[in-house]
């Protein structure tokens, strides 16, 4: 598939390339959030529960922008699993996400990694390959991550002031057992 752009066809390839990649990275991290979502067990499931559920929803929609930004620069998008992992340098360590306060750690980690490979990549797309549009487009997608970051930090805030207040009411009441 071939479509008409101003960006050289070297460029293309190059960028479609990182695209791919990312398509790979915020797919993995798709997995993670959906699989938490369904396991997670600790304080306020069920806030938990709805909070992920809108964490991979939007994590969803990023994934079909990277496949039709990826369309638009005349190029098949990655789309089997074997092909995510291969070319995905994120930890794909999805064997203990029942805890909700290392869970959110986990992903609050992995949307770090994110931004950082799109703070990496941006400018030198935008400038040296030429493709501003691209450029802009990663910085929208730097955008979700960045709320979706804050998000996740307010949660695991919550999360330990809960767990700390648990804590103090379950010693208080063991020290009124021994008076």
């Amino acid at each position: 598939m071939k479509t008409l752009t101003s960006i050289p066809d070297q460029n293309n390839e190059v960028i479609v390339t990182f695209l791919n990649l990312l398509l790979a990275e915020e797919y993995v991290l798709y997995t993670k959030t959906r699989t938490a979502h369904w396991n997670v067990d600790g304080l306020n499931d069920f806030e938990l529960h709805i909070f992920l559920e809108n964490q991979y929803s939007r994590l969803d929609d990023i994934i079909d922008d990277i496949a039709i930004r990826i369309r638009s620069l005349g190029h098949f998008a990655l789309g089997s699993l074997k092909d995510f992992l291969s070319i995905s340098q994120m930890c794909d360590d999805n064997d203990n996400l029942s805890n909700s306060g290392q869970t959110i750690e986990i992903l609050l980690h992995d949307h770090e990694e994110i931004i950082r490979i799109i703070n990496q990549e941006t400018n030198p797309i935008s400038h040296q390959l030429n493709d501003a549009e691209t450029a802009g487009f990663l910085s929208e997608i730097l955008g979700e991550h960045q709320k979706m970051v804050e998000m996740l930090k307010s949660f695991l805030s919550l999360t330990y002031l809960n767990l700390s207040a648990q804590t103090r009411t379950k010693s208080s009441r063991f020290i009124d057992f021994q008076d």
